[in-house]
């Protein structure tokens, strides 16, 4: 029996899987290969089959998982074997129902997940080397998965109703995560500190604002004074700083820029390095969206955590109704 060794590196030493196998007949290691470690029903789950999902979900291997962390590996090998127990569920509720997917159907799946990633097939292909997944493997997996989605589509989701009533509720209750987006156009005069100066420096910097401000006031042209007192980015352009998401600001600025209406004027804000006047130059978006605009959003939402709901519902139901048991 042939076995390609390779060797892992792991940070916390160096350990070479190879001398494992070398170690242990071909008998053996085969033995622990398929060993059961869950029963589904009729079914069995293989140590195999269960390092292979782990491998798959985790792009490593198990045994360097659990050399980095024991406890995490652990935890993880939990969650798949979980994972693959119901697997084995809906594919053998899939077998029970004859739930079929054409050869047609899974190119057509393929042909619209090249579309949505903007890839060929050629790029395709090299992905799946690269990950070691034969495309046939591939092709399989598409079928599993449309076989499922069908079953939930049979079991699960044919049962669903969401009302026009649950829609506009959830729009009232939640207005507030349908705002846009707001981006303001900001223009500033910073004026810097200067190291050497001291404690008379600071109260020199105070009465320079205080005078700038003062002069904003009384009318002064906010563009003209930033290009004569600036010391900061954009003066002389008039002091542009140019347009932000207020998200991107720091929470400071936020709420300074929340406060002003477009073309207001900061008071002077203290900054390390000085002292800053901020004008917010211009506004957009921020503007609620209608209920109109955000049902069709609303009602995916509401179809979504009701499928999945419903899902883990049917699929406890189904393992209760099952004979399951792992074994470690």
């Amino acid at each position: 029996m042939n076995r390609r060794l390779v060797p892992i590196c792991i940070s916390s030493g160096v350990v070479v899987l190879g001398l494992l196998f070398l170690a242990a007949s071909p008998i053996l290691a085969g033995e622990q290969l398929n060993r059961i470690v869950a029963v589904v029903n009729q079914d069995v789950i293989t140590l195999h089959e269960l390092n292979e999902k782990i491998r798959e979900m985790s792009g490593q291997d198990p045994e360097m998982l659990k050399a980095q962390n024991e406890r995490n590996y652990l935890d993880a090998r939990e969650k798949v074997i979980e994972m693959l127990i119901d697997e084995k569920l809906t594919e053998a509720k899939v077998k029970e129902l004859k739930i079929k997917v054409t050869q047609k159907q899974v190119e057509d799946t393929i042909e619209r997940i090249k579309r949505e990633n903007k890839i060929t097939q050629e790029e395709l292909l090299d992905s799946l080397r690269k990950d070691g997944i034969p495309y046939e493997k591939f092709q399989e997996r598409i079928r599993k998965d449309l076989e499922r989605m069908n079953l939930i589509n049979s079991e699960v989701r044919s049962k669903i109703l969401i009302t026009d009533e649950r829609v506009k509720n959830y729009y009232e209750e939640n207005k507030a995560r349908f705002a846009g987006e707001v981006r303001v156009s900001l223009a500033g005069i910073l004026l810097v500190r200067k190291s050497e100066g001291g404690a008379q420096g600071d109260e020199e910097l105070l009465g320079k604002g205080r005078e700038v401000l003062q002069a904003l006031r009384n009318g002064e042209d906010f563009e003209a004074l930033a290009k004569k007192y600036s010391d900061g980015p954009g003066a002389e352009s008039g002091g542009d700083l140019g347009t932000f998401r207020v998200s991107q600001l720091e929470p400071e600025l936020q709420r300074v820029v929340n406060s002003l209406p477009v073309g207001g004027i900061s008071n002077a804000i203290i900054r390390p390095n000085g002292i800053q006047i901020i004008k917010v130059l211009s506004r957009e978006g921020g503007g609620e969206k209608s209920f109109d605009e955000a049902k069709e959003s609303i009602y995916s939402t509401l179809y979504q955590e009701e499928v999945n709901r419903r899902y883990a519902t049917w699929i406890k139901e189904l393992r209760e109704r099952s004979y399951t048991r792992i074994i470690f």
